[in-house]
């Protein structure tokens, strides 16, 4: 009892002491001077001759304004106040080094809470079990009704497709048993009038089949289940939105309790949540559409969990994206301001919930403007074109083959194909009647040059006879038909041959 005694004694010292150090260091963090230090520092002014050696900046400004001490800080004063702390078991006597090593971790540790302004009231790992088993109850509840209506159905059917809230189901159930009470049974609490009358009508010509009292039993014990389960949802709901607007107020208002509730769950504190990046809130929910877009190289997902707040259920489609992107960036604003800020309003959530709402207002507006078309359409800005005339290069004249559009139809192009190669045809026939007409020519010089040579040496033998023989000189008619027929052989040629075109 005695050492258990004494060790409390000591613990209650150290945490004094402790105290003490966390006041003195939070000052020191501030750029405050602390009475003890103010003691020390006046008590030196008089004795010292040389500037003061100080690890921050701030402090010796404040020092060398307050109390007129020159200070100094560089990378040396650094390396010296390394080796201070390294030897501090050596340096401060009667301390033992186990006390020493718990009182300088209390310290780190107390130090950097007010670093980060990290507060021990706000406990998320309530709002993390709170949600998970708010999404079971669901399943569970879910489960039970689906259950219990199947089950009742045998007996009456005809209760299911009339009542279709799953709370007043069990209710009258419960209430009510065999369907053969339904006629005497008041109902008016639970349904209104015109419901209630439906299902008395419809319980005295039920199809179902009749079913035994321990069957009904057991149907109205699964209903008193539902019904106590359903009543603690509420109650954890309402719980869970206590616990989201004390810890973190700004996102409730930004994306509402139970997406706020579930990205805390699924990043597993707000601490790590706040380390997230927006995009990465974003999409924080759709992990797996995101590593199966990027395997096949599709688009990524836009939107995860946070596809669930209101502002991005409220806007259209084709925005879906853009106010998704905005919210989460907001959101990532919120989410480290209620982490790491000593304020718990939820103002400035407020304020960039609003923002959004403008331009979620802006970018509807401006889809129906551009529908509507009337003159309170938004002025667009014309594009730049440069309009000075250079000249380009028309390929269109490097082919002389015909061009047709893409869309005439196939018999145009068939009858303009036919037409192209009669006329082809026509073209042929004209130059080969051109080139056997030269052809013709050209024979028919080469034979009128034969028969004038021939007559020429038939005279020449003719005149050498008549010389021999002292005839008389023939007259030249008998060589004027020889002529003639000569000549007229090709006219006659040229004749046969233009038949035979025209023919063809």
């Amino acid at each position: 009892m005695k050492r258990n005694f004494k060790k409390l004694i000591v613990y209650g010292k150290n945490l004094k002491l402790q105290r003490k150090q966390i006041k003195s260091f939070t000052a020191l963090m501030e750029g405050k001077i602390n009475k003890q230090l103010k003691k020390v520092l006046k008590k030196i002014v008089k004795e010292a001759h040389e500037p003061l050696a100080v690890a921050d900046a701030k402090l010796g400004g404040v020092i060398k304004e307050k109390l007129n001490l020159s200070c100094i800080h560089s990378p040396v004063v650094n390396e010296l106040m390394r080796g201070i702390r390294s030897q501090m078991d050596g340096l401060i006597p009667g301390v033992e080094p186990r006390e020493m090593t718990a009182m300088c971790l209390g310290l780190a540790h107390s130090l950097s809470r007010y670093r980060l302004k990290f507060s021990a009231d706000k406990v998320d790992t309530m709002i993390v079990q709170a949600i998970s088993l708010l999404d079971d109850l669901d399943k569970e509840l879910n489960n039970y009704i689906m259950r219990c209506r199947e089950w009742y159905g045998w007996h009456f059917p005809e209760l299911g497709k009339i009542i279709s809230d799953n709370l007043t189901y069990c209710k009258c159930l419960q209430k009510v048993g065999d369907r053969k009470n339904y006629a005497s049974a008041q109902l008016s609490e639970l349904l209104p009038e015109e419901v209630e009358a439906e299902v008395k009508a419809a319980a005295e010509i039920s199809m179902g089949t009749e079913v035994s009292e321990e069957d009904i039993c057991n149907i109205l014990h699964l209903c008193t289940q539902v019904i106590e389960i359903s009543e603690y949802r509420t109650q954890l709901y309402e719980y869970l939105q206590n616990r989201m607007m004390a810890i973190a107020p700004n996102v409730t208002v930004m994306v509402g309790e139970l997406v706020g509730a579930r990205l805390i769950a699924h990043a597993g504190s707000l601490l790590n949540l706040a380390k997230h990046a927006a995009s990465t809130v974003q999409i924080l929910g759709a992990e797996k559409a995101l590593f199966r877009a990027l395997k096949s190289r599709r688009d990524t997902p836009k939107y995860g969990l946070i596809y669930h707040a209101s502002l991005v259920g409220q806007t259209s489609p084709k925005h879906k994206g853009k106010i998704s992107r905005m919210l989460a960036a907001k959101t990532v604003l919120a989410i480290r301001y209620d982490a790491f800020g000593e304020d718990s309003s939820s103002a400035m959530g407020v304020e960039n919930r609003a923002k959004l709402e403008a331009r979620l207002r802006t970018l509807e507006d401006r889809g129906i403007r551009k529908i509507s078309g009337t003159g309170k359409a938004l002025a667009k800005a014309e594009k730049y074109e440069h309009k000075s005339e250079v000249k380009t290069y028309d390929p269109s004249g490097d082919s002389t083959l015909p061009t047709y559009s893409k869309k005439r139809k196939i018999e145009e192009v068939d009858k303009e194909d036919e037409v192209t190669e009669k006329k082809a045809k026509k073209a042929k026939v004209k130059i080969k009647v051109e080139e056997e007409v030269v052809e013709d020519a050209e024979d028919t010089e080469e034979e009128v040059v034969q028969v004038v040579e021939e007559q020429e040496t038939s005279v020449k033998k003719k005149k050498k006879k008549d010389k021999k023989k002292h005839v008389k000189e023939e007259p030249l008619s008998e060589e004027e038909p020889c002529t003639s027929t000569a000549v007229a052989s090709p006219e006659k040629k040229k004749k046969k041959k233009k038949k035979k075109v025209n023919e063809d």
